[in-house]
């Protein structure tokens, strides 16, 4: 009985959210049962793990979108996972999501759209076992580019979630 129930609510969370729910549960699904590709963390370093950025932790902080689209990619699935895991088992961790978008739209249209690519992270972080009140989720809009000029390649760069960890 939990096998059926816990796929039928994440369906019907991502339906409510106005996502592709077949997308991803097949992204969560897939996160769930291939545990070869997610990145690990060194423990061996003199630093302690709350001093270590996302990026020593789980080997990136940013998950990337296509364009016009707030669908997780099926690539983004192991980087999401790490970082669900790490909030999982650091419960004093808190993190922002910060969604962007890259310079074609309004300013208006971006922040929605950032906002809607945050939430999408956020709530995969959810189903993947990390707290409510460890994530919030902002929109940054068009106004923090990783990339100024204006190619298709760095649009790419732009249209972002980022992973920002808070200090406890």
């Amino acid at each position: 009985m939990k096998k059926l129930l816990l796929p039928s609510l994440v369906v019907l969370a991502l339906a409510a959210c106005g996502t592709d729910p077949a997308t991803e549960e097949a992204v969560l699904d897939d996160a769930a049962n291939n545990k070869t590709n997610i990145p690990t963390v060194d423990t061996s370093r003199s630093r302690t793990s709350s001093n270590l950025g996302p990026r020593d932790q789980v080997g990136g902080n940013s998950v990337f979108f296509d364009y016009d689209s707030y669908v997780i990619r099926s690539e983004a699935r192991p980087l999401i996972d790490a970082h669900a895991k790490r909030l999982a088992q650091e419960s004093g961790s808190k993190v922002t999501i910060q969604g962007n978008a890259d310079e074609r739209g309004s300013r208006e249209y971006n922040l929605a759209l950032g906002q809607k690519r945050a939430e999408a992270v956020r709530r995969a972080l959810r189903l993947l076992g990390a707290r409510d009140a460890q994530i919030e989720a902002v929109s940054m809009g068009e106004e923090h580019p990783a990339c100024t000029d204006s190619t298709e390649s760095c649009y790419a760069q732009n249209r972002r979630g980022d992973f920002v960890y808070l200090g406890r």
